[in-house]
C-alpha cells in the first residue's frame, strides 16, 4: 500500500469520491459490529410503521464510508482521525447509491492538520450526511 499524502502534497480544493450501494448484508455486519439493532434498520415490518416506511441505513454506517476515503486516499495511508461533524440529512435506504466525498478545505502547516468538507449523496443527488473532518496526516520526508 501506498503511504498517504503529507500536508505539503495537499491542495485546498483537492477532492476524492466513492460510491458504494447500500445492502442488506451490510447493514446486518453493521448493526452486528456496532451493536445497534435498533429494528427500525432491521425489520421491514417494523420499519413500515415509521416515518420512513421502509428500513433504513445506520447514519454512521453511511458516514463510516469517509474514513474508507480519507484512510486509504486523502490524505491516505498513516492519516489519523481527529474528529469529525455530522449531520444527518436524509434516510438511507436499502439499494440506495451512496457517493462519498471529501474535499479539501483548510490546511495549516504548522499544526499538521487538514479540514476537509466530508458529504454523502444519494442516487438523486440529495444530500444524505454532511459534515466536516479534522486529520493528521502522515509527516512528509525530511
Amino acid at each position: 500500500m501506498e503511504p498517504g499524502k503529507s500536508i505539503q502534497e495537499l491542495h485546498v480544493g483537492d477532492v476524492v469520491v466513492m460510491t458504494k450501494k447500500i445492502l442488506d448484508e451490510d447493514i446486518r455486519l453493521f448493526a452486528k459490529v456496532s451493536g445497534d439493532e435498533n429494528p427500525v434498520h432491521l425489520d421491514e415490518e417494523y420499519a413500515q410503521t415509521t416515518r420512513f416506511k421502509h428500513r433504513i441505513a445506520h447514519g454512521h454506517y453511511v458516514a463510516s464510508l469517509f474514513s474508507t476515503l480519507l484512510g486509504t486516499q486523502l490524505p491516505g495511508q498513516g492519516s489519523i482521525y481527529l474528529s469529525q461533524s455530522i449531520k444527518y440529512m436524509a434516510p438511507v435506504y436499502m439499494n440506495d447509491e451512496i457517493k462519498a466525498e471529501v474535499k479539501v478545505v483548510e490546511l495549516n502547516e504548522e499544526r499538521n492538520r487538514v479540514t476537509l468538507e466530508t458529504t454523502a449523496y444519494n442516487q438523486d443527488g440529495t444530500v444524505v450526511v454532511k459534515g466536516v473532518a479534522e486529520i493528521m496526516p502522515p509527516k512528509g520526508k525530511k
